[in-house]
């Protein structure tokens, strides 16, 4: 059976569609109403790579945002998985802005990185991430592991313990591997009177990079782009399943 696949409307009428054009729910059922009568095929296809970079190391605000996404930890339980850690030595000290790291963990992390992953994983130089809070205590470094060599499952850590651990052990390696490379195909599909035209975009991943190891949460899962198209060629005709 044929695979659905979700455009949104981008062009009517030769007006360009912006996310609030649509103002009033009888706009909308009337659009709804007058696309359904219309027949639709694919008017264009394009094809271009796009990339993905990892996230900075983990500051105390963005531990506790992905702890709470990832993990459910409410600010508190972070805060005190991670006191616990940096007590036991296996983290730097969690109160911090900064997305810095020194250098000598930088190529402690850059020699991991080739080690395990290999040099395709592995950028030409460093990555460098800048704090974007103004007045940002840089007195510290980001968080990250004290020791990488102490890889989560060998820590001998408690559940709580090691779940924060695993998390700040991944982001901090990801943050300085490769970027993700994907193939973006952007379909745009046209009403025969061309009064509509609706556009989906989806990607295939051709190089994993940091994705390998750690993928920043999304408070909205389903990102635009990410979903998967079926084969599809221009001038082809679609069914409208519904509007």
């Amino acid at each position: 059976s044929a695979i659905p696949l979700s455009a949104r409307l981008i062009e009517y009428k030769n007006e360009k569609l912006e996310k609030f054009s649509i103002t009033t729910e009888k706009q909308a059922s009337d659009i709804a109403a007058d696309l359904r009568g219309k027949t639709f095929s694919v008017s264009s296809l394009e094809e271009k790579e796009t990339r993905r970079h990892p996230a900075p190391p983990f500051t105390t605000s963005t531990l506790q945002q992905e702890a709470a996404r990832k993990l459910g930890f409410g600010a508190k339980r972070t805060m005190q998985v991670a006191q616990k850690l940096y007590e036991e030595g296996f983290i730097t000290y969690m109160r911090t802005d900064s997305v810095s790291i020194s250098g000598e963990a930088l190529g402690h992390v850059r020699g991991y990185i080739g080690a395990h992953f290999g040099k395709p994983y592995l950028p030409d130089a460093p990555r460098a991430y800048k704090s974007k809070a103004k007045n940002a205590q840089e007195a510290h470094e980001a968080i990250r592991p004290s020791d990488l060599s102490r890889t989560p499952q060998n820590a001998g850590l408690s559940d709580e313990q090691f779940k924060l651990y695993d998390l700040i052990w991944k982001r901090t390696l990801a943050s300085q591997m490769e970027s993700a490379v994907y193939d973006q195909l952007i379909v745009d599909i046209a009403s025969s009177d061309k009064q509509a035209v609706l556009r989906t975009s989806g990607s295939v991943i051709k190089f994993d990079g940091f994705m390998r190891l750690y993928l920043e949460g999304k408070d909205d899962e389903e990102e635009e782009g990410e979903a998967k198209l079926p084969a599809l060629k221009e001038g082809e005709a679609l069914k409208t399943e519904s509007i």
